[in-house]
């Protein structure tokens, strides 16, 4: 009887709950429908065409990123108007430089930073080397009001910077800060039993004490000197700057800012960082006169109007013959299938599967953005990349801001690995963590007892404490995984095991640091990651595929018009630096909070390196 009752029950809260869930899809839908009664119109008659002479504006929005993360519909729509939220791929930015670096038609490149959110330095580079092509043919102006560290380091490309009197450029260097919860699970009596292998292998720092280890501390002050020292120079070779000026500045921001009375518009400019002092209406009018516009305004078109006029051709003008496939895997590595923005084990292994006899495939690029995640996730991906590779198509691996941990994992048994200076990479090295919150219960009168036929039986239930057997059979499997890891790495990059085990212990690299150890190949983008597959298939002629999770009809809408509304907010000025600031702390916060909704491999084993995610 209570067994039917209990189905009974089960019955009607899943009926509630499919209920809800369609009457939300149906109101998404019924929103839908009212934007796009509002907008087709005017995306119909607003869509620009490329001038004949003119401007290309590259006005990136929110975070640049490989993937664009799937949002729920509704959310999607009602925070459009919100751009630091927004989205913008990497690909699309180098795509649309690349394309009117040899277009006639486009004499110069104008770049807007205004709504540029957070940016790993190793995709700034990318769309740096972009820009550095642009500028040998053509000349280059950023404008902006104000420039945060990421924004500058974008502007710093161009031939002239123009910035409005009030603003500012603030470069800070570079930090890494985490929160420590010893103290706090300690006074809430929550045990949390760690298993790790790896003396470097960070990850579950904070719930072990409330501070950095030394050993921790001293490693991840050494890779952000190298990343500093990227930066920095950087600019000053662009700008002409003095070696140590960036650092200087950086270091005495709050003297420099005293002797010009808090003004740091003319500081900015006294130190060379900028060009000119422009109010809006003169940065226009300057742009005109740059642009030799015969009108008030000069002729432009935005990139992502400029690409998908030029894309359209290619579809119009394109065949079906050799292609370079692309996929690209961007977030953490779950169990299951899951949603673009995240790598699900099970989504990114039939993605392979489904491309296996594609005859006009010659080669894959793997696009990998993700410090990783679940080690049973990062297994099954690199088995469906092994079984892919029996067809004799090249793979070769780009590596983004990190590929890093199980990111490593998935990328060890590619033909080449590609990265930038700037990635994140390595981390190999295992952890476990299991939490039990007996004491917590029992320190409001709550027990957990009863029986069991072995010593390990209720070892999965929180609220008993682990025995000692149970934490000997999890520090085994962890000591497993980490065993295979030095095994696949050392075959995949044909590394002699001793060699694998001085760099491995969860230790990080850049990408300068992984060619030199051996992790890494060479240094380069996406696009150098794309000709040499191109080289290792022998082809000359060929065409770019990106092959994405499979998305139902309602999803490709939602896509679409997500698309759409970001082309038509991308000339409104709603972001200001200190807007920018806040959201950018915001969005830290909120990334750091959601790692424990990430970890759902079926043994709680991980090969994820939260340090390297907080570099991006």
């Amino acid at each position: 009887m209570t067994e039917k009752k209990t189905g009974f029950f089960k019955r009607i809260f899943s009926f509630i709950g499919k209920f809800l869930t369609f009457v939300r899809h149906t109101i998404s839908l019924v929103i839908l429908i009212f934007f796009v009664s509002i907008l087709a119109g005017s995306f119909a008659k607003d869509r620009q065409v490329i001038p004949q002479s003119g401007a290309l504006i590259f006005a990136p929005i929110g975070s640049l990123v490989d993937q664009k993360t799937y949002v729920d519909p509704l959310s999607q729509l009602l925070n459009q108007g919100n751009q630091i939220n927004g989205e913008t791929l990497v690909r699309d930015v180098t795509d649309a430089i690349d394309y009117a670096t040899e277009d006639r038609r486009i004499t110069h490149l104008i770049i807007d930073t205004s709504n540029l959110g957070n940016a790993g330095l190793s995709k700034l580079q990318e769309i740096g080397y972009a820009i550095d092509k642009f500028r040998e043919k053509k000349p280059v102006i950023a404008v902006g009001d104000s420039f945060s560290q990421s924004q500058y380091y974008l502007a710093a490309h161009a031939n002239e910077i123009l910035m409005h009197p009030l603003g500012g450029a603030e470069i800070t260097g570079l930090s890494s800060y985490r929160s420590y919860f010893k103290d706090a699970l300690s006074k809430l009596k929550v045990k949390v039993n760690v298993f790790r292998v790896g003396d470097y292998k960070s990850a579950v720092e904070p719930f072990m004490g409330n501070a950095m280890s030394s050993q921790v501390k001293q490693e991840t002050r050494d890779l952000l000197n190298i990343l500093w020292n990227q930066y920095s120079k950087k600019i000053e070779s662009l700008r002409s700057l003095d070696p140590g000026t960036v650092t200087d500045y950086a270091n005495n921001l709050d003297t420099y800012l005293s002797e010009f009375k808090g003004d740091s518009g003319k500081l900015a400019l006294d130190m060379k960082l900028v060009d000119h002092l422009f109010t809006r209406p003169e940065t226009a009018e300057y742009l005109s006169r740059k642009i030799d516009s015969e009108n008030d305004e000069f002729d432009k078109i935005d990139a992502i109007a400029y690409l998908e006029n030029r894309r359209a051709l290619e579809r119009v003008s394109g065949d079906a013959g050799n292609k370079i496939g692309v996929i690209v895997a961007s977030g953490t590595i779950m169990d299951g299938s899951q949603p673009e923005g995240s790598i699900g084990g099970d989504t990114l292994a039939k993605m392979f599967a489904d491309i296996k006899d594609d005859e006009n495939l010659e080669a894959v690029v793997l696009r990998i953005d993700s410090g990783g995640g679940s080690a049973f996730a990062s297994e099954i991906i690199r088995e469906s990349i092994m079984s892919f590779r029996k067809t004799d198509v090249p793979v070769i691996i780009s590596m983004s801001s990190v590929a890093a941990s199980g990111g490593y994992w998935i990328s060890a048994d590619a033909d080449k690995i590609f990265a930038m200076p700037a990635t994140i990479t390595g981390s190999i090295g295992v952890w476990g963590m299991i939490p039990t919150i007996d004491e917590s219960l029992a320190n409001v009168g709550i027990y957990s007892d009863g029986v069991g036929t072995s010593d390990i039986s209720g070892m999965y239930q929180i609220d008993r404490p682990m025995t000692d057997r149970s934490k000997r059979l999890f520090q085994s499997g962890v000591d497993n995984i980490y065993e295979k890891f030095i095994e696949l790495v050392s075959n995949g990059r044909n590394l002699d095991q001793s060699a694998t085990r001085t760099i491995a212990e969860g230790k990080i690299w850049t990408g300068t640091q992984a060619v030199n150890n051996g992790l890494v190949d060479h240094l380069g983008g996406l696009s150098q990651a794309i000709e040499e597959a191109a080289n290792m298939a022998g082809l000359d002629d060929y065409q770019v595929k990106y092959f994405r999770k499979t998305l139902t009809p309602l999803e490709m809408v939602f896509a679409e018009l997500n698309t759409k509304m970001q082309s038509f907010f991308s000339n409104q000025k709603i972001v200001n630096f200190n807007s920018l600031t806040l959201r950018n702390v915001q969005s830290s916060i909120k990334k750091n909070m959601s790692m424990l909704h990430q970890l759902n491999d079926p043994n709680g084993e991980y090969l994820f390196c939260t340090l390297c995610e907080t570099m991006d």
